[in-house]
């Protein structure tokens, strides 16, 4: 499409409108369930897997949405689960990690096991799904890796300093996992357990 004598990739501008305006939905409490963690499935994976299939008329494989190579995504999964063990052991400590986690939490474990699957499916499938694959065949996937990366960390602010500023690195590393893996899943698993670990030991339950 051009406007004015500028071309824009139709593609490109739906990545980049759901890219922002469905994180402001989220920001600003639009409630589509009971649950925080279902708005976000609503949110982050069925409204960008509508477009998939509704609009681009594509397969969701394509857009990450498989078990892609098992052995690296496993591997990776691996490698990434002991050496955030390592450093969330001290991290999680800290007092800023320590409050806010203690005021969010679900007290029951295994309740807060299963929110933190739901709620972080739709976020891992909006960036290293749809995002992450679809900006890599406009852009490339060192561009794609490094755009999807950024709404990414703006999600996470509002929460301690140290975390918030960590995640410009960790949504490239995720990236990153998701497109050696060929899909989202590995750093859903990831970022699934970095949370859930974050949580246990800032509420001192480990």
């Amino acid at each position: 499409m051009t406007i004015g004598g500028v071309a824009f990739d139709m593609k490109l501008v739906i990545f980049v409108t759901l890219a922002t305006v469905l994180p402001m939905l989220d920001y600003y409490n639009h409630r589509l369930t009971s649950y925080k963690a279902y708005d976000r499935v609503i949110y982050y994976f069925i409204i960008p897997m509508l477009v998939v299939l509704l609009v681009f008329h594509e397969a969701p494989a394509d857009y990450g949405f498989r078990w892609g190579n098992w052995r690296v995504g496993l591997a990776w999964t691996a490698v990434a689960a002991l050496g955030m063990a390592i450093i969330l052991w001290f991290i999680a400590r800290t007092p800023a990690m320590q409050t806010y986690y203690e005021a969010r939490a679900p007290k029951e474990i295994l309740r807060l096991i299963y929110l933190n699957g739901v709620d972080l499916f739709g976020w891992e499938f909006i960036w290293r799904g749809f995002m992450l694959f679809g900006l890599a065949r406009i852009l490339g996937p060192g561009p794609a890796i490094l755009i999807q990366a950024i709404p990414f960390a703006f999600m996470h602010l509002g929460k301690p300093e140290i975390e918030t500023l960590s995640t410009i690195f960790g949504g490239i590393g995720f990236g990153f996992v998701a497109w050696q893996s060929e899909s989202f899943v590995y750093p859903w698993l990831i970022h699934w357990f970095i949370v859930t670990f974050t949580m246990l030991i800032a509420t001192g339950r480990i």
